[in-house]
């Protein structure tokens, strides 16, 4: 009989970052930071530092079948999160898995370009995410410029989510950190109507990882119980507390400290 103090496990889907700022390091720090035990696949591997990424490789698509399908088959999935595909196959791949497994909470990070400012997927996985992924998503966290990469001609924020959730999904969390402004604006939406606006207070520096870490968090919080909206309130918290402590491991961008000093 297990026991309750077995945690919950998400199932996470993404890329490496050697640097362990970034990718499926970040991800494992924030899901087992929040009580909830990662199950981390490989999707892609790069090279890269804490100020931007040099190559990207998607993993074989099949690979990453058989390694989500083994976790799948042994270990109790509470929760997915989908970080850095790469590329349209992998995506497509990722897609029939979600398919065999509809029930299952998913959040969505879709990683177009890495803080530095390197294309890291190729464009044919934009409609992949537009047609096959985000249509079963019980979140998405995209950041405002990748927004408007999947709503083109639309730039005010209202829109954009509308717009988002009109292709399926349920909730939305548009992150404003990428924005030209004082302070960092996050707005969230979801299908039944529901809407709230988030302000936090923009922290000096660059940041590595930043958006894995809160979309790991809304995912460990969503495998253990919480509503989405709860789960996005309290994520946010949790990553804006990981980058102010954040870490100048490197030469370029902080790294968040997700586990409290």
């Amino acid at each position: 009989m297990q026991s309750a103090s077995i945690p919950p496990v998400v199932l996470i889907i993404a890329g490496n970052d050697p640097t362990g700022g970034a990718g499926l390091a970040a991800d494992i720090q924030a899901v087992s930071a929040l009580g909830a035990h990662p199950a981390p696949v490989a999707a892609a591997l790069t090279v890269q530092d804490t100020r931007d990424v040099s190559r990207v490789e998607p993993v074989d698509p099949v690979l990453v079948s058989e390694q989500a399908d083994a976790v799948l088959a042994d270990l109790p999935v509470a929760a997915v999160k989908l970080g850095l595909l790469a590329s349209a196959a992998v995506g497509r791949a990722v897609a029939a898995l979600l398919r065999a497994h509809p029930k299952l909470p998913l959040v969505v990070d879709p990683v177009l370009k890495a803080g530095g400012g390197e294309t890291l997927a190729e464009e044919a996985l934009i409609e992949v995410y537009r047609r096959e992924i985000f249509p079963r998503a019980t979140l998405i966290t995209p950041n405002a410029a990748e927004s408007r990469r999947f709503i083109p001609g639309t730039s005010d924020a209202t829109a954009l989510g509308a717009a988002l959730l009109a292709l399926g999904a349920a909730h939305v969390l548009i992150k404003g950190a990428d924005e030209a402004t004082p302070a960092v604006h996050n707005l969230f939406m979801s299908a039944d109507g529901g809407r709230q606006e988030f302000t936090w207070p923009r922290l000096p520096g660059v940041y590595h990882g930043s958006g894995c870490t809160l979309a790991s968090a809304a995912a460990a919080l969503l495998a253990l119980g919480e509503t989405p909206a709860a789960a996005v309130s309290r994520a946010q918290d949790y990553t804006w507390k990981a980058l102010q402590a954040g870490m100048p491991l490197g030469r370029g961008q902080f790294i968040p400290r997700r586990f409290p000093a």
